[in-house]
This record gives structure tokens, C-alpha cells and sequence, in this order.
């Protein structure tokens, strides 16, 4: 990986082509006979510091119409500390189902599972059947891992029986200074951001494209008010940047002053900190309170002017829903994902039937709206939301960051970038959006 690593640096990309691919690399894993690990523990104490490993791994075989990419820098997501502390289940169940697909597929049922869905990097090697893509090539990575055999998929990829999460209902993911992707993953990385900022928006930006943005999701437009969960999150940075850059009006929720000034540098102006204002939707583990919901809603449209949101940009889950749903406006859009607060949602039928409210699932994004979310950056028109990067032996430490949610925005990974500021091309652009680009960094 070396060699790779100095033909980078040294911007010999013609010359990647012609060097030697590895038998091994290193990439941070969880082993199988380590699922038990927390077994009985509380979601919170489990430490992914002690269950992800950066090992020394063997390179897959590379396949008809996939690509091998030379990590230069990579992300955290909540999808790796679910990883991390084996929740809700073990993705080795994940890698056993695809490794019975087919013979190819039988590389990913290993009983160490290399993590990790975001990348950017250089490819290295293509397999039969890849046009687009040639060795030298500067790219970042989407996370949709899709046969496409079925015609389910072909009007929405995300449609296919087939669909997986890269790196994590799939192996070698880009955690790591390899990583495997379809072709069909690879986009062209930004030109005016450095290889962790270009690694950091990969799949909460798409996710959020769909989930606000894409006709599959709540299909926002002009003049929305989009109510926003957890607005300088991963997920909720860029869903603000979205509302805010295709003419909506974000209501942005936070649970801190410092997270509530970080969405007013995004030119967000109404903010609620949920914290100081003293939310508690539930009186206790088994019972929510309704009195909390109105009181909330009043204070959206006391900032909106009496707007109730057109749109409730879902992400928390248990602890938030019931909430969201009361506070949309009559036929408006709870558009949800993740669940991070927990995935057995509870709300009052009433508001929703009564008043013509949808639901509206959304998980990740085609390869339409990764490359639409991804353009958006490439012109500088949305930022990535990086606010810290570790190296990659220090990637245990980085998911413990997410996990205990002591982080803003996205929290980066250097894999062979040996440090961080390398690899930007367009120098012009990155200086007219300079501010916007380091706007999260040391929050």
C-alpha cells in the first residue's frame, strides 16, 4: 500500500495502474467470535473502542463490474457504531445471507467483517466490464451496494430485493486502506476539498437528498417550513443545508447553545434548543406527554409566524415521533430514517388520519440522488460538515464519539492520507467557500 500511497502523494496517478495490488491491507474490523462481548450491557456503556480492530486483512478478488479504491481518507456513521456494539443484531447475519447469493458473493461471509461507508480515494484496479472508471481516477464512494438482476430495482435502485448498505450489510467497506465497491458506487470527487472533507458527506448527504429533497421522499420545495431534528447532526446539517439552499425555511432543533450557533453560521434563523427550553416528551419510559407536543408546536409557530411544518425532517425515532407527528400541519410530511433514539415508534393515530398527515419511509439513495447530492458539492453549494478527523488506528475512538454523541456534524478518518489539508485541486473554489467548508471544524 505504500507504493499506492507515494504515487498519490506524489501525484503520479498514471503510474497507479502499473503497480503491484497487495495480498493484504489494513482495515478496521469486528470479529465474529466477538459478538457476545456486551452481551447484558446497556446500548450506552457498550464501547466500540473495545470491539473495532484494525487488522491486517487479505485483498478480496475483484469481480466483474467492481472497482478496488485506495482509501485516502474515510468517515464515521451511525451504521459502524450499530457495527460496533452489535445492535440491533450482529452483521455477520448480514454477511452470511449475501455470501449464499453466489460464489462471488461467498468472499463477504468471513468471520472478521471490515466496516465503514464512506470513502474517498484513487481506484486501482477495475474488473471486467467497467467503462467508466480506469485506474488514476480520483473518486468518493455512495453506500448503495445493488445486483440489479431483478426489475424491482430498475425504476428506483433502491427498489431491488438485492440492495445493501456497503461496508455495512456488505464486506470491505472503506474503513480501511483498500476498499471494494460496484462501479456503480464511484462518483468524482469534489476537486476543492481535501480527501477527509470529500470522505464526509457520502452517505448522510445522499441520505438526506432523498429523505427531503428527492421526489421518493418528502419532495420539498419553495416556501416549506421543514422542522429539523438534531440540525447540526450528520444527518440534520445537511438536511438544513438543503432546506436552506432550495428555498425553505428550516426549523432548526438542537439541545445545546454551541449546536444552536453552529446552525445559525448555516443561515438558519429559527432555532429551538430543545435542552434549554426543557422538552421532555415522555413523563416516563411507557407514556409520552401530549402537553409537551402543543407546547412545542406553539413554539414553532411562534418563530414561524404560525406556520406548523410543512415537512418533519425525521431522524431520532422513539424519543421524537410522536412529536413530529402532531407538530406537521394538517397533509403534511413525517419523512423518517434511522431511528437513533430507538425503532419502536409511538404516536396518536388521531393527528395523523384526522388530519391527512403521510409517513413517508426513506433509506439511503439511488445512484440518481447520490450523484445529484454529490454535484451539489461539487459546485459548492453544499458543505461538508466535518468537525474533527482521527487517524485510523484511532477509529474506535471516533465511533465512540458518535455513540456518545459528543460530536458535530461528521467526525472524518484518514486511512493512507498520512494528514489532513491533502489532495485539493481547485484551489479558487475552496478559497471563495473557505468559511462554509471549516465552519464545523474544533466545534
Amino acid at each position: 500500500m505504500q507504493e499506492f500511497r507515494d504515487a498519490i502523494l506524489a501525484d503520479q496517478l498514471d503510474a497507479i495502474a502499473g503497480l503491484p495490488v497487495p495480498d493484504h491491507y489494513r482495515g478496521i474490523t469486528v470479529r465474529a467470535d466477538e459478538v457476545d462481548m456486551f452481551a447484558g450491557m446497556p446500548s450506552r456503556e457498550k464501547d466500540p473502542r473495545k470491539s473495532l480492530h484494525l487488522d491486517e486483512v487479505a485483498t478480496p478478488e475483484l469481480g466483474p463490474g467492481e472497482a478496488l479504491v485506495a482509501v485516502m481518507a474515510s468517515a464515521i456513521n451511525y451504521n459502524t457504531v450499530w457495527t460496533s456494539i452489535f445492535e440491533p443484531m450482529s452483521t455477520f447475519g448480514f454477511l452470511k445471507r449475501y455470501g449464499r447469493l453466489s460464489e462471488l458473493a461467498k468472499r463477504h461471509d468471513l468471520p472478521y467483517h471490515v466496516v465503514g461507508s464512506d470513502l474517498a480515494g484513487v481506484v486501482v484496479r477495475t474488473g471486467p466490464g467497467v467503462h467508466a472508471w480506469k485506474p488514476g481516477d480520483e473518486v468518493v464512494a455512495h453506500c448503495l451496494s445493488v445486483e440489479l438482476e431483478s426489475p424491482d430495482g430498475h425504476g428506483d435502485t433502491m427498489m431491488d430485493p438485492e440492495q445493501r448498505i456497503w461496508g455495512f450489510e456488505t464486506n470491505f467497506g472503506g474503513l480501511a486502506e483498500l476498499g471494494l465497491v460496484k462501479a456503480n458506487q464511484l462518483m468524482p470527487k469534489p476537486k476543492h476539498l481535501s480527501w477527509e472533507e470529500a470522505a464526509s458527506p457520502g452517505l448522510v448527504n445522499s441520505t438526506a437528498y432523498r429523505q427531503l429533497v428527492s421526489r421518493n421522499g418528502a419532495d420539498m420545495k419553495q416556501g416549506d417550513t421543514v422542522l429539523v431534528w438534531g440540525a447540526s447532526g450528520g444527518l440534520g446539517s445537511y438536511a438544513t443545508q438543503f432546506a436552506l439552499n432550495g428555498g425553505a425555511t428550516p426549523v432548526c432543533v438542537v439541545s445545546s447553545p454551541e449546536k444552536a450557533e453552529i446552525c445559525r453560521k448555516m443561515g438558519a434563523e429559527l432555532v429551538i434548543d430543545r435542552a434549554a427550553e426543557g422538552y421532555k416528551f415522555w413523563k416516563d419510559e411507557h407514556n409520552q406527554d401530549p402537553k409537551e407536543w402543543k407546547r412545542f408546536g406553539a413554539r414553532i409557530r411562534e418563530l414561524t409566524g404560525g406556520d406548523d411544518p410543512d415537512i418533519v425532517f425525521e431522524h431520532p425515532g422513539r424519543e421524537t415521533f410522536g412529536a413530529s407527528i402532531y407538530v406537521a400541519r394538517k397533509g403534511g410530511t413525517i419523512v423518517t430514517c434511522a431511528s437513533t433514539s430507538g425503532y419502536e415508534h409511538v404516536y396518536d393515530n388521531r393527528y395523523l388520519w384526522m388530519n391527512l398527515k403521510r409517513i413517508v419511509g426513506s433509506h439511503f439513495a439511488n445512484y440518481r440522488e447520490a450523484w445529484e447530492a454529490n454535484r451539489l458539492i461539487a459546485k459548492g453549494q453544499i458543505h461538508p460538515t466535518l468537525s474533527r478527523v482521527y487517524p485510523l488506528a484511532e477509529t474506535g475512538q471516533a465511533a465512540y464519539d458518535v455513540h456518545q454523541n459528543t460530536h458535530q456534524g461528521k467526525v472524518g478518518v484518514l486511512c493512507l492520507s498520512p494528514e489532513e489539508g491533502l489532495g485539493v485541486r481547485n484551489t479558487e473554489l475552496r478559497e471563495r467557500h473557505l468559511s462554509e467548508i471549516n465552519r464545523f471544524r474544533g466545534v
